[in-house]
This record gives structure tokens, sequence and C-alpha cells, in this order.
């Protein structure tokens, strides 16, 4: 594989850096009224719903370029963040039901913001197993639930301002009490760090496999040619 490079090795030590600093920041931050510690959460909660967002948006685009352009390089960066997508959604249903049990005082409701996401996670699921157990169309098969996947994450973000919901509406962060700024604004830079090194160490293994691959081939022809 080849070098990461000085900038990955950077953000790599501003990442473990943060991990430091932000859960100081988090304890410290205003405690919510209402809700008490546990909407804590929330400084992990949200940044993780953003990334997988993000995540199954640069997997609809990657996708794109597979079926669009036969780009193997936009299938490595759609299977990485396809991954990545599955990887924040587990974060984000694991810990908005804690949230939830605290804050309404049932692991789970069927409101349009839960069952939104985890359709959206399912979907993503669906794409890696339809990359894994799809034969040989499984590619292209996997590459066009990714695009129905990111048609479905605005309907996600805006569906608790379109139907009645339990779940906070999309004001909450503008409206956050500007004391929590700096703990949310922090924790949600720092997760985006770490999505930004998880996708490009993915990306590396790939296109690593992808060399790895040509390399047997090349050799196998070598072979039979003897």
């Amino acid at each position: 594989m080849r070098s990461l490079g000085t900038g990955f090795w950077i953000a790599l030590l501003l990442a473990a850096a943060g991990f430091l600093v932000v859960p100081t920041l988090i304890i410290d931050a205003p405690v919510e009224p209402v809700m008490g510690f546990v909407q804590k959460i929330f400084y992990f909660h949200v940044p993780c719903a953003s990334m997988l967002f993000l995540s199954t948006f640069v997997c609809a685009a990657g996708s794109i370029a597979y079926l669009f352009k036969g780009s193997e390089r936009g299938d490595r960066l759609a299977l990485a963040a396809g991954e990545l997508s599955v990887l924040f959604g587990i974060c984000v249903l694991t810990s908005g039901p804690l949230w939830g049990r605290k804050a309404w005082g049932v692991w789970w409701q069927w409101d349009a913001r839960l069952t939104s996401s985890l359709l959206l996670f399912l979907m993503m699921v669906g794409y890696l197993l339809a990359r894994r157990y799809g034969g040989p169309a499984g590619r292209k098969l996997s590459a066009a639930l990714a695009l129905f996947a990111a048609i479905n994450v605005p309907l996600v973000y805006k569906s608790v301002d379109i139907w009645r919901t339990v779940h906070p509406r999309t004001t909450v962060v503008p409206q956050l009490d500007h004391r929590m700024m700096p703990a949310f604004w922090s924790s949600f830079a720092l997760i985006t760090l770490v999505w930004a090194l998880l996708l490009t160490v993915r990306v590396r293994l790939e296109r690593a496999r992808a060399e790895l691959a040509t390399l047997r081939m090349d050799a196998d022809e070598l072979m039979e040619a003897k």
C-alpha cells in the first residue's frame, strides 16, 4: 500500500488529541434542564447521524461514477462509504434508543424520523449484501440501491418537519444554548475527522487489493506462458 502521507498522520494526531479534549468539553457543557445529563448523548448522536447521511451521499456519488463511467475508483469509494454508512448507522440506532428510553420512557417509537432512519440503514445493509452475494451483477445492483438510499436521506432529515413526531425538529442545533456550542461543534469536527480517516484507509485498502489481484493475474499469465 502506498504511503498515507504526512497529512494523514497529522489528522490522526489531531483525532487522538480530540478524544482527550472533546469529552471534557461535553462534561463541562451545561446540563439541559428538561432531559438532564442524558441529553449529552446529543453531542455524539447528531454528528453520527450526519456522517450516516454523508456516507450515503458519497456512496451514491461513487456508484454514479461506476454506473455511468465504469470507474473502478468510484466503485472503491462507494464500497468504503457504504461500509461507513452501516457503521455510523449502528451508532445512530444505538445511541438514539438509549437517549429515547430516558427522554420518552420507551426504547423505540415508530415515528417518521426513527422509521425512515431504520429504513436508510437497512438499505445500506442491502447495498453491502448485494455486493457480496449478488453474483456478476452484484456491483451494479448495489450501485442502484445506493442511489435509492441517497434519495431517502432528505426525507429522513425533513421527516420531523413534515409529520408529527416525538423526535426533536431540525431547529434544535440553530437554537442550541450558546454555551453548548463549543462542545457540539468540537464533537462534530472530531467525528467528521474520524470519518475521513476511516474512509481514507478503507479506500487505500481496496486499492491495494485491486493491485494485488492484478499482480496475481499477471503472475498466472506468466506461468501459463512458460
